[in-house]
């Protein structure tokens, strides 16, 4: 944050004022809107409200980032995340409500990456972002040690954010 110390720092602190109000052009795109399905958003809510959530206090992108996060680290997760989508999610109320929620780039481009597999092609059933998104809470969630996991790979990913920006 800069200050204002005479009149003459004022055009510069406009200047700088004015980029923070756009959003500096490096960070722009750094998160990817998504939607998860309301059963998932429940569970991710009351991640966020647990009480070992704090210092620092994960918000929604953290947390989705971190359950997509704990899924691709474990054992066989493209296999593991399609079951789920042809055994699971299928099954459900396609009309379930959503919410919508962003998810920082890098596990993002992990989810793109599985819609552009050669699994959810024709003849295959071709699934969404959401889909996606929600069936990686819900394998994240079904971990009995849940919570303390996400947030370790919630926080994980804001170190490797962190220093890729100081790189």
């Amino acid at each position: 944050m800069s200050t204002v110390h005479s009149i003459t720092d004022l055009p510069q602190r406009l200047g700088v004022i004015s980029a923070d109000q756009q959003g500096d052009p490096q960070r722009r795109g750094e998160t990817v809107a998504t939607r998860v399905w309301i059963d998932e958003f429940q569970a991710l809510e009351c991640l966020y409200s647990a009480p070992a959530n704090c210092s620092p206090k994960l918000r929604y992108p953290d947390l989705i980032s971190g359950c997509v996060s704990l899924v691709f680290d474990g054992l066989d997760p493209v296999n593991r995340i399609f079951t789920f989508l042809h055994t699971k999610l299928v099954l459900r109320d396609q009309e379930t409500a959503r919410r919508q929620e962003d998810i920082w780039r890098p596990q993002y481009l992990l989810l793109l990456a599985l819609q552009k597999s050669e699994q959810n092609r024709h003849p295959h059933p071709q699934f969404k972002l959401d889909h996606f998104t929600t069936a990686c809470v819900a394998l994240a969630m079904e971990d009995p040690r849940a919570p303390q996991k996400v947030f370790e790979y919630a926080r994980r990913n804001i170190a490797q954010r962190a220093a890729a920006r100081v790189l």
